[in-house]
């Protein structure tokens, strides 16, 4: 019975406390009347003070709430402010009455309080009372002159300190008293101490035996554990104590301690292993299979499914990668979405589900002598950056423990992490991989367009061929007449041909050919470090390769511009003064490196202001002067220019009434031989074959200089031996009005001086009509650009105001729908594809189904460049699609395209 009956260390302790309790009551009862009185006097000296000091504190309270009232109103003019103002005024007099009554037997302090009314009226009839005033009469001069004065501020510091000299004379009045008292406590004090001196005494003894009883069983306690300690963590042992006390409590928690640490170092050790077989997997399939495996032994858990989420048809789906537990992979059904049964609802709301109640129809599990229904079932979902890429269900016979549910929650924290980044890997392969496909693609599609050239250049040598023929026939004039006509036709219908393919197939060229320089540059810069070295530099190999054939691709557009009559030109001022600048500053570093000599002269008589196009003639410049370095290997190359006197003009050049430069480029290099002199001005030629391998490049370079010179209303000559060096000469017209007619009679002059072809009157007027109707091809166009982006608009608005057109801006889908219902005169459409409210694809198939505009040309423009993109655009109605950001040239030519196919 004994043993059963708890005393705890507190019963030990009290009842010791009880004995000294007893002894001090006697002492006690004796004191109390002393104690009492003396109590009662305090408590009289502390009520009356705090009274004093709560009522000086009240009024000083309402007298600064009088001051910051007063100082709002007059800053913000709201008579709001005014509310505390007033009632201040009104309550502080009442408290001030009740701390003169109080302070009756003190003549002294009265008479303080008297001077703290009197500086308190000051401050209200000098400052609170005239700043209101003047506020609400607005008088605004008046205001700044009372604060300039400032008498308010002195009152308010005057009735603080006033306040405070109060305070100290009551806080010593009321000292006074208290010392007093503290005589009469020492006397109480001196009995005080022979009462503790007994119980003091009285107290020790039973101390002492307390503290032996408690001793002994904390000292047994401390035992165990040591020994618990040197066990390393293997020992099994808990702590046993017999008493019944508080040890016992200390011996129980030390007990759950112990198990506590047990089922961490189960976690932590469980959590590293688990983490440790999926390190290093590359495969989401495999990281899948090997993740489901290792979670459900852990569990022991009987059967188990992994889903992970897709985007299918724009629709998100979790779609099963591995199972576990089964032998046909039927484990769970194949895909779920979000919200669709207790799993869809997990995925959906982001939270672990576990369910004890396990439905009856519910997959059974198999075993060796059959098949039993699972006990429990855990659906948990793997979270990444706030979204759900992934969710885990198990099923067991035997529930899971709170122990494994923490093992669970705890892997898939950081599990989330994983999948994105195999994910991502994959899909940087994948990217990588179709980059080189695409390369690839690029490569047999240049081959292809190589040898098309070829052929029409064959044609069009078998079509001289023929009219050589049909000229040397005297007695067949007339049809040989006929013939040449019918030749000269073709020869330009294959030409047009020729050149509308060409401008086609750079345009496609490049769309594809932007994605591979954007992808390869980022995968070359390797943000994310996920890259290894070789990885980056074949990336860097590819976007490099990119660039080369964007460089063919320019050239070949510049040339087949050119030839279809869509190269626009833009005279106006050249500063002369500054060409040989640019020209050293571009060039010096090319000469130092291939150590040669490289030498700009410009003849005095040269105008400071020249009027062409410089965009062409620096291209020009540049094309002559980089093959002089390409060619020459040692020696020097030397820029001329000089300015032709009236005695060196031809007479058609002195038509024309400007101006002539002529810009001669020599080098000391490998030099032309005689029949090759006019091959390498015609396109993807040089010299020789040996030249080609030797010195690389296309062939493009003189071709372009030499259509350019055209347009330009000049042309460029040559006089080369071959290992003797070359000199090209470009001649050009200052033209402050532009090209127009002497474009075509310097182009007539040009084509009689080479003898390329004989040109009829007839042919030149055609050319002219060409050249005018490409000039009229934007003009006065409409417009409509539809973008969110001010940026965007402002700069394409300029662009295509320049060229003659009118421009409608549509902010969104929304916008353009209302413009196009509002103007029936819409020619060209530039459509946005990511924006507010309505996005490019569904404005675009409104327009093309509901209002049934199937015939005009709308252009789609993203910031995207995925391979779907394009297709995408074009199913929603897209007639093109171009990719940001944007190249004006290559704009400008699809914008030609569409309006003069929809002219037709």
């Amino acid at each position: 019975m004994l043993n059963k009956l708890k005393l705890g260390i507190r019963t030990k302790i009290t009842l010791g406390y009880i004995v000294i309790i007893l002894c001090l009551l006697a002492s006690v009862i004796i004191l109390y009347s002393q104690v009492t009185s003396i109590k009662k006097e305090r408590n009289d000296i502390i009520k009356h003070d705090s009274k004093i000091h709560a009522l000086t504190n009240r009024i000083e309270k309402y007298i600064l709430d009088m001051e910051s009232s007063q100082r709002g109103y007059v800053i913000t003019g709201d008579s709001n402010y005014l509310e505390p103002y007033n009632i201040a005024s009104e309550n502080w007099e009442t408290d001030f009455n009740e701390l003169y009554q109080l302070l009756e037997n003190k003549p002294e302090q009265q008479e303080q309080l008297n001077e703290i009314k009197v500086t308190i009226e000051h401050w209200i009839t000098t400052s609170g009372e005239p700043s209101i005033k003047l506020i609400k009469e607005n008088n605004i001069e008046g205001l700044k002159e009372l604060y300039t004065i400032d008498i308010g501020r002195k009152d308010m510091e005057t009735i603080r300190n006033q306040f405070e000299s109060l305070r100290s004379a009551v806080l010593a009045t009321s000292q006074a008293k208290v010392t007093k008292l503290d005589k009469s406590n020492g006397i109480l004090a001196l009995t005080l101490l022979g009462i503790l001196v007994f119980v003091s005494v009285v107290a020790i003894i039973i101390a002492n035996g307390i503290s032996r009883s408690i001793v002994k069983t904390i000292t047994e306690v401390t035992q165990t554990i040591k020994e618990i300690a040197a066990s390393k963590s293997n020992q099994k042992e808990r702590i046993h104590v017999t008493s019944n006390d508080e040890i016992n409590a200390l011996a129980n928690a030390t007990n759950e301690l112990l198990d506590t640490f047990e089922k961490r170092q189960w976690l932590q050790s469980n959590i590293a292993e688990i983490v440790t077989t999926y390190q290093g997997i590359s495969a989401i399939t495999k990281l899948a299979e090997t993740f489901l495996s290792e979670i459900a032994q852990k569990t022991q858990s009987s059967l188990g499914a992994f889903y992970l989420r897709e985007s299918i048809d724009n629709n998100i789906q979790f779609v099963k990668k591995a199972a576990f537990a089964d032998e046909i992979d039927s484990v769970g059904i194949e895909s779920f979405r979000l919200g669709q049964g207790l799993i869809g609802q997990c995925a959906l709301e982001k939270r672990v589900l576990i369910f004890n109640d396990v439905p009856e129809d519910f997959r059974l599990i198999g075993t060796s002598l059959g098949e039993v229904p699972p006990k429990s079932i855990f659906i948990i979902p793997i979270v990444f950056e706030n979204d759900v890429i992934a969710v885990v269900e198990l099923a067991t016979m035997t529930g899971f423990s709170e122990l494994q549910q923490d093992l669970v929650k705890q892997v898939i924290g950081t599990f989330g992490l994983k999948i994105n980044s195999v994910l991502g890997r994959m899909e940087i392969v994948r990217l990588l991989n179709e980059s080189r496909t695409m390369t690839d693609d690029l490569q047999v599609q240049s081959e292809e367009l190589q040898m098309q050239t070829e052929e029409l250049t064959m044609i069009n040598e078998q079509l001289e061929e023929r009219t050589k023929e049909a000229e040397s026939k005297s007695r067949e004039l007339e049809k040989a007449k006929k013939e040449l006509e019918a030749s000269a036709e073709q020869l330009l219908l294959n030409s047009n041909y020729k050149s509308e393919f060409l401008a086609n197939m750079s345009h496609e060229l490049r769309t594809p050919l932007n994605s591979i320089l954007i992808l390869s540059e980022m995968l070359a810069e390797n943000s994310q470090n996920n890259l290894a070295k070789e990885e980056a530099e074949f990336a860097k190999v590819i976007h490099s390769s990119g660039e080369d054939l964007l460089a063919l691709i320019n050239d070949i557009l510049d040339l087949s511009k050119v030839e279809a009559g869509k190269m626009d030109i833009t005279f106006d001022e050249v500063n002369m003064s500054e060409v040989p600048i640019q020209i050293e500053q571009t060039f010096a570093p090319v000469a130092m490196k291939k150590n040669l000599h490289f030498h700009i002269s410009i003849a005095k008589n040269v105008v400071d202001v020249f009027y062409t196009d410089e965009k062409r003639f620096q291209q020009i410049l540049k094309n002559l002067i980089s093959n002089a370095f390409k060619f020459t290997e040692q020696g020097s190359v030397n820029l001329e220019i000089k300015q032709l006197g009236q005695e060196q003009l031809t007479n058609n050049m002195k038509d024309v009434s400007a101006d002539w430069l002529e810009i001669t480029v020599s080098d000391t290099g490998i030099g032309i031989p005689k029949d090759k002199q006019q091959l390498i001005f015609e396109s993807f030629q040089q010299a020789d074959g040996a030249t080609v391998r030797k010195y690389g490049g296309t062939g493009l370079g003189l071709s372009i200089c030499k259509e350019f010179a055209k347009l330009l209303g000049g042309w460029v000559s040559l006089q080369s031996e071959e290992g003797q060096g070359s000199s090209f000469t470009l001649t050009i017209p200052s033209l402050p009005n532009g090209i127009e007619e002497q474009r075509f009679e310097l182009a007539f002059h040009e084509v009689g001086v080479t003898n390329e072809v004989n040109v009829s009157e007839e042919q030149l007027l055609e050319i002219k009509e060409d050249f005018q109707h490409e000039v009229e091809v934007f003009q006065g166009k409409n417009i409509l650009i539809v973008d969110d982006d001010y940026r965007n608009i402002y700069a394409l608005t300029n662009a295509l105001e320049k060229r003659g057109m009118n421009i409608f801006v549509a902010k969104d889908g929304i916008e353009c729908l209302a413009i196009l219902r509002a103007h029936d005169d819409i020619d060209l459409i530039l459509m946005d594809i990511m924006m507010p409210n309505m996005d490019g694809y569904e404005t675009m198939s409104i327009i093309r189904k509901q209002m049934k505009m199937t015939e005009l040309p709308i252009i789609a423009l993203t910031a995207k460049a995925m391979k779907n993109d394009r297709d995408k655009s074009l199913e929603a109605g897209a007639s093109d699609y171009i990719s940001k950001p944007l190249n004006l040239d290559q704009l400008v030519s699809m914008l030609r395209v569409w309006l003069i196919s929809k002219g037709s």
